[in-house]
């Protein structure tokens, strides 16, 4: 580990070191050679969230957007208004992901997790063509430059984004193990809450048989989603294993704090973009908030830890029970179109039993 006015860095890796084992004595630590033998790797999971990835894979243009066409313009305006400004935010933050990720493989010591992250920075990649893709589908490209300089200037995603922005910023410009760590937790709380405020956005009109095909991508969107912070969430167990010196009660109270914020901050943007037409919007935002803090809870017990809201038994929001987290990662199927677009299934040896 190098060192920068006394702060201890992380060490980038080379490319290759043919003299070290090729089975990684570390992920973040420890020696590796850089061959990738997947006969031969640290942990038998890296192969089933890597197999999991690459059945996952689908592109845009699979999904038709014909119906969205026609159906647009029988959209409340408002409606209409919020759909692209949600779409324009999801952009906006998963532009954020593909460069943190590779930044983050700079770091990266097991070539069996370099090759997950590479996979995840692709998917980030595909979600970014999809908000454009659905775009170019039903507005002018003049209409999409307005959004994004409108988003980008919004006071309330500014708010939004800046913990996390800044989490990642402060890795990339000092990369230590407790930053690393910051930016992890942050990392889960981007994909793990601030994004299912749109997810229930577009089911809402999915299961109302609205703009499906919006709706089926972002399904497909969310179980890439899933598989990235539960994974994430294995990559934090084992920074801090390996790194022991963060095994800190300052630390645990960073998850707790982090993650309570982000809730609060989704809730925020939630009364943002819909307070004033959740009638029309038909979205309870009461229910959401309490969907919110479960889901908020779940990301805690990925990381071991105790619920910090009231311990929902069931979800609090019923009607997204078909296209939450559980349904979802079941299998790729087209909920609203109902075509089967099946593929290998999770199971509960793949560790994914619990997200």
């Amino acid at each position: 580990m190098s060192t920068k006015q006394g702060v201890k860095l992380l060490k980038k890796i080379r490319l290759l070191e043919p003299t070290m084992p090729t089975r990684a004595t570390g992920v973040f630590k420890g020696e590796a050679s850089g061959f990738l033998n997947w006969n031969d790797i640290l942990y038998e999971k890296f192969y089933d969230v890597y197999t999991q990835v690459l059945n996952n894979f689908w592109k845009p243009s699979q999904v038709s957007m014909v119906q969205d066409k026609k159906q647009w313009g029988e959209l409340d305006k408002n409606i209409q208004d919020k759909f692209l400004e949600i779409l324009t935010m999801l952009s906006g933050l998963d532009s954020l992901q593909t460069p943190t990720l590779i930044e983050i493989l700079k770091f990266i010591k097991d070539p069996a997790v370099k090759a997950i992250l590479a996979n995840f920075a692709q998917q980030e990649s595909i979600h970014n063509e999809s908000y454009s893709y659905v775009n170019s589908s039903l507005i002018p490209l003049e209409r999409q430059k307005e959004l994004f300089k409108k988003i980008q200037s919004h006071p309330q995603v500014i708010k939004r984004n800046k913990p996390i922005v800044d989490a990642y910023q402060r890795f990339v410009d000092e990369p230590t193990p407790q930053h690393l760590f910051e930016a992890l937790i942050h990392s889960t709380n981007l994909e793990g809450i601030y994004f299912y405020l749109a997810f229930a956005f577009y089911y809402n009109l999915g299961r109302q048989q609205l703009m499906t095909g919006t709706a089926t991508m972002i399904s497909y969107i969310h179980r890439d989603e899933m598989v990235h912070f539960d994974f994430i969430a294995t990559l934090v167990q084992i920074l801090m294993y390996e790194y022991p010196e963060l095994n800190t009660e300052e630390n645990v109270q960073f998850i707790y704090d982090t993650i309570g914020k982000a809730v609060e901050l989704e809730k925020e943007w939630s009364e943002e973009m819909l307070g004033d037409i959740e009638e029309k919007a038909d979205i309870d935002l009461d229910e959401f908030h309490d969907y919110i803090e479960y889901l908020a809870n779940k990301r805690l017990r990925m990381f071991g830890l105790d619920n910090l809201y009231e311990d929902y038994k069931e979800n609090p929001m019923p009607w997204i029970k078909t296209f939450d987290d559980e349904s979802i990662n079941l299998t790729k199927t087209d909920f609203f179109e109902q075509k089967s677009r099946t593929y290998a299934q999770v199971s509960t040896s793949n560790g994914f039993d619990e997200l």
